[in-house]
């Protein structure tokens, strides 16, 4: 490939990412949005967290299937509870790598 080739894709590539996002912030800057459609925003990352989330916790990849005893999960419910407490962040972050390290060292015997 050619200096422009690699040009004109990486240009390519740059308004392919850029003008999603733009487009609507530069619609969207002025106008006032209807309440129903903020709130339904308002969901929109706490979806995307589940979807990230519920596969690592209850589907075993070895035997792709639906499984309630992962480790993963068994340190998440005492996690949650820790974040749900005391609403830190960091916090939070620390109970579950220590929780997930003593369940490793724990259950590996």
């Amino acid at each position: 490939m050619t200096f422009f080739d690699y040009l004109f894709l990486f240009t390519g590539m740059g308004l392919v990412t850029y003008l999603p996002r733009a487009l609507p912030l530069v619609y969207l800057a002025h106008k006032k949005l209807p309440q129903w459609l903020i709130d339904w925003l308002n969901l929109v990352p706490v979806a995307i967290l589940s979807a990230l989330l519920a596969p690592a916790l209850f589907i075993d990849s070895a035997q792709r299937s639906f499984s309630i005893g992962k480790l993963e999960l068994l340190v998440a419910i005492p996690t949650l509870l820790f974040a749900l407490k005391t609403r830190s962040l960091g916090g939070t972050v620390l109970v579950g790598m220590v929780l997930y390290w003593l369940a490793g060292f724990i259950f590996s015997r």
